[in-house]
């Protein structure tokens, strides 16, 4: 009995600080790894106490009542909180697992699991000061008949909420691990019970039964290092660097210890110093055979990897097949973070790579995530995987995998990329055909419309010239005269519509904005003073050269223009903005009207949507296509200020990119970026 007495002392000792040290080296900023410690730090305190008594007794004639004092004041307050903190961690793992549906809900349990201290810490306090309460045999007895009940009842509860977490885990393992624990927790209550009621069995009986209920904590603490080690219970099995290597210094200190035991038995025979000699040197006979069972182990360990590892990047290699950048880089942030047990996982990409202006790499912040690795195509800094671990760092075979992934990316995204443009550019085969057949409509709509209305509007309008002609027919005259006008602008609408813009050589076709907006200023200046509105025209001294044609930019400008002049208010104005940078010139237009409504930010530049009595639907996707056809840029942010108003931007490039990954921008088929202001 003392031998098994010595062994669940040590155990207990072991493994309680095993997991104290496990968790100081994961360093999870979560409340339930942080009351694990300290229910552990209980444990220790009680089994390390408990041991130093036993040695004491084992050693020492008589020992020291300082000695004793100390041990008890251990084993005292590690049981004392023993049932405050297992209550503790049941109720953190049940907010983890989101079973409280309010928040006061914890807020009452962490107070009935830490009240009754304040009645047994002065209770304890109390007991100290008396030595004939020194009972290491059956230390529950002797904190009192209140303490068994409050132990008592903290393991029922503890049981109850194990039961409901087998009930709630996600999968078997887990399951069978609360299980174990709903079982366990009822045999340690019954062992109370049993040393508490059984007083005519004798203290062989009492001590073991005491035994037996220090081992009960053995067992769920040790099926824990099992389950984190099998299937990362906790989020802890990743960090298996830090399990090996807290495994091998105990594995080392317990050596150390049958070192000092061993040369102390063989005292007598022998000297101490030639015994921890020979017993120190004695592991290198088995480094040879440990060689090779490592070699093996880690050839074993880094194939299953590598496979893993392949095995990640294939749905990856699906979703590339897709031809989505974006949704490449959503599905890969979540699968690794999934597959790899991750607490976070971004997947930074050049900007080039989602059809966007270029970005710096040098601009991406650096202090968001622990490990980065780079994304490098040919020598070329293409992105950045960042990463997180739950714990501390990343266990060694999760940062092999993740510089294999890094490594691997590159190939999806260029398949990505690849597919994306096949697609692109039979969108655009697609679209230019409908095209083509709109044009061949429309000329033969102007073909057959066209010359008729001419006619009919030039008689009406000799008929117009006829002094004898009747005030009512005159009036009727004109408005079928004005009728006329708009079904030609119509044809003229639409024609413009299936017309693409002659773009000519990448780099050879340019005009001034500056001097096509002064032009379209001009010629709409009329018709901002006809409807009041006041127009401001801000843009440098220098010209403003864009890659397209002045016919192009001249469309863009007057649709846009007419636009805010026909949406603004009498006594309103709009603001006309020229800038340019290196790489692109923006155009901005602003003004007064009452805005965009947000229902209706998805539809403006779709074909044939208008909101006016006599338009045609034709002006912003005219617009939209020709910024396309430039490989520019169009914006709107409506309300801007106080709920009103509109800002268009247009950003079109100074030169023609020639080897872009992408092309030409498509048009945005209806869908413009439109932000709702504030």
């Amino acid at each position: 009995m003392l031998y098994i007495q010595f062994i669940v002392f040590t155990a207990g000792t072991l493994l309680s600080f095993f997991w104290m040290v496990v968790i100081l080296g994961h360093r999870r900023q979560r409340n339930f790894e942080r009351i694990l410690f300290f229910l552990c730090l209980a444990l220790f305190f009680f089994y390390g106490a408990s041991l130093l008594e036993f040695n004491a007794q084992a050693y020492y004639a008589v020992p020291s009542p300082k000695l004793l004092l100390f041990a008890w004041v251990f084993v005292g307050l590690g049981l004392t909180l023993i049932p405050s903190l297992l209550l503790h961690l049941q109720i953190e793992y049940a907010d983890i697992r989101e079973i409280f549906r309010r928040r006061g809900t914890k807020r009452i349990w962490l107070a009935a699991a830490y009240a009754p201290l304040l009645y047994f810490l002065p209770h304890l306090a109390s007991a100290f000061r008396t030595s004939s309460a020194f009972d290491f045999l059956t230390p529950v007895n002797a904190l009192g008949a209140a303490y068994r009940i409050w132990l008592v009842a903290s393991l029922v509860a503890a049981a109850a909420w194990q039961w409901r977490f087998a009930a709630a885990a996600p999968d078997e393992e887990q399951k069978r691990f609360h299980r174990s624990l709903v079982y366990a927790l009822p045999i340690a209550v019954i062992g109370i019970g049993v040393i508490h009621l059984a007083g005519d069995f004798g203290a062989d009986f009492h001590f073991g039964v005491s035994i037996f209920l220090a081992a009960v904590p053995l067992v769920p603490l040790a099926a824990l290092v099992r389950n984190v080690q099998r299937f990362n219970f906790l989020q802890i099995g990743r960090q298996r660097n830090l399990i090996y290597a807290v495994f091998v210094t105990f594995l080392a200190l317990l050596y150390l210890a049958l070192v000092r035991r061993l040369s102390l038995w063989l005292e007598p025979a022998i000297p101490p110093e030639s015994t921890a000699a020979i017993l120190l040197f004695l592991p290198v006979v088995f480094f040879e055979p440990l060689q090779r069972l490592l070699r093996a182990s880690l050839r074993q360990t880094a194939v299953i990897e590598m496979e893993r590892t392949q095995r990640l990047m294939g749905p990856i290699q699906e979703m590339a097949r897709l031809g989505s950048v974006p949704k490449l880089k959503a599905f890969s942030e979540r699968w690794i973070r999934e597959q790899l047990q991750l607490a976070d996982v971004q997947l930074v990409l050049d900007k080039n790579l989602e059809n966007g202006p270029p970005q710096d790499p040098g601009n991406i912040d650096k202090g968001a995530l622990l490990d980065r690795f780079p994304i490098r195509h040919g020598g070329r800094f293409i992105g950045e995987l960042r990463v997180s671990a739950h714990g501390a760092m990343l266990s060694g075979e999760t940062l092999a995998a993740l510089e294999y992934l890094a490594e691997q990316l590159p190939g999806s995204l260029d398949l990505c990329r690849l597919i994306d443009e096949k697609l692109r550019l039979e969108r655009e085969l697609a679209e230019r055909e409908r095209l083509a057949a709109l044009g061949q409509m429309a000329a033969s709509i102007s073909h057959n419309l066209k010359n008729p209305l001419g006619a009919i509007k030039t008689i009406l309008q000799v008929q117009m010239e006829n002094s004898d002609l009747p005030s009512g027919v005159r009036a009727e005259t004109k408005m079928v005269l004005e009728e006329i006008n708009r079904l030609s602008a119509t044809l003229v609408q639409l024609l413009k519509f299936s017309r693409p813009t002659i773009l000519g050589e990448p780099g050879m076709v340019f005009c001034d904005v500056a001097q096509v907006l002064e032009e379209v200023a001009g010629v709409l200046r009329h018709e901002a003073s006809r409807r009041g509105v006041h127009v401001r025209v801000t843009q440098p001294l220098q010209p403003i050269p864009v890659a397209a044609s002045s016919d192009a930019v001249h469309e863009i400008l007057s649709n846009l223009i007419l636009n805010a002049l026909e949406a603004t208010p009498a006594g309103g104005s709009v603001e006309i903005s020229l800038d340019t940078a290196p790489a692109f010139s923006k155009i901005t237009v602003d003004d007064d009207g009452p805005g965009i409504p947000s229902v209706l930010q998805s539809r403006i530049l779709q074909p044939f949507f208008t909101t006016k009595t006599q338009g045609t639907g034709l002006g912003l996707t005219i617009v939209d296509r020709r910024i396309a056809e430039a490989g520019g840029t169009l914006e709107f942010h409506s309300p801007v200020t106080n709920g009103r108003g509109t800002r268009c931007v247009v950003t079109l490039p100074t030169r023609r990119s020639t080897g872009s990954a992408f092309g030409a921008r498509e048009p945005s088929s209806g869908t413009p970026k439109a932000n709702q202001a504030e």
